[in-house]
């Protein structure tokens, strides 16, 4: 029995990933997404609500289900920012262990950022010169720097649910929450880049996650999500900057308009997109390069 299955629980979404590791390279059996915001109001209460957890619960259900099909040799759950903050944790753990029969992890930041660039440049050429790998989540964003491994990471609380829920609660934001988040968003972005790159070495982006992969997908004028398109497509800074306006200008109903957006990410992508755009401004960037691959690939290669 060669697959695996990998589980990485974020603050906004919970993904399974079975792979089947006999070839030459991975294969994916399953790739599902469910959007189960269980940082919902976490920031505030610095506890897990109810409802986000019987949301939760719902999608491992229905991962456990899909998991018994494929009968992989080793399953690994992840869970990140949200179980990593809030005071209910065990509480959160409890209800995993009861349906999936697993224990999860409850990872740092460090080691999120490293399973994080494992899994997008593991399909990626060979590099000569640095690259930044930037993970922008619910809850927070990895920033980590090598070339072919990490050889610096480091979390910093910023992402798109928090950056929403903390400053642009207007529908569409206002000028004043959308600077406050601007700055916040700057302050946390130096941390992340004096830590891991503080002489911008830097000569390529590789960005992850859904805020990153549906700003390319609107980037490119797709109509709908269509992931062969996105993975490794080019976005300029132009296009990022242009987006970023846009999506901050729309209300919800309007976002919800592009045939690419995840209904569960309409109300956070304005966040996640000002995140993506003051990473290139203050790395210097003229184009970043999304992937697909990131920390849920990360955490099957870390069970082979």
């Amino acid at each position: 029995m060669t697959n695996v299955a990998a589980i990485d629980c974020g603050t906004n979404s919970i993904r399974l990933l079975i792979s089947d590791l006999s070839g030459e390279r991975p294969r994916d059996l399953v790739r599902i997404m469910e959007i189960v915001r269980l940082g919902e109001g976490l920031d505030e209460t610095g506890r897990i609500g109810e409802p986000a957890l019987e949301r939760t619960a719902a999608a491992l259900r229905d991962f456990t289900a899909l998991i018994e099909t494929h009968q992989p040799k080793a399953v690994r759950m992840v869970a990140t920012s949200a179980s990593r903050d809030a005071e209910n944790a065990d509480e959160f753990r409890t209800m995993v262990r009861g349906i999936l029969g697993v224990t999860p992890e409850v990872i740092t930041g460090d080691e999120e950022a490293r399973l994080s660039f494992g899994g997008a440049v593991a399909d990626l050429p060979s590099a000569t010169e640095p690259r930044l790998v930037v993970d922008i989540g619910g809850g927070s964003t990895e920033f980590v720097l090598g070339l072919d491994t990490a050889d610096a990471a480091r979390s910093v609380d910023i992402g798109c649910v928090r950056m929403t829920e903390r400053h642009l609660r207007s529908d569409p934001p206002t000028v004043e929450e959308i600077r406050a988040a601007q700055e916040d968003i700057a302050s946390h972005v130096a941390d992340g880049y004096a830590a891991v790159d503080p002489d911008r070495s830097a000569t390529t982006l590789i960005g992850l996650a859904g805020s990153v992969t549906t700003v390319a997908a609107l980037a490119l004028g797709l109509d709908e999500y269509r992931s062969d398109r996105i993975h490794h497509a080019r976005v300029s800074r132009a296009d990022v900057d242009a987006i970023t306006s846009e999506l901050l200008a729309e209300t919800r109903v309007l976002r919800l308009r592009h045939g690419v957006m995840h209904p569960g990410r309409a109300d956070v992508i304005a966040a996640g997109a000002l995140v993506l755009r003051t990473i290139m401004e203050q790395g210097g960037f003229d184009e970043v390069v999304a992937s697909e691959h990131d920390i849920l690939d990360g955490i099957a290669a870390s069970i082979a």
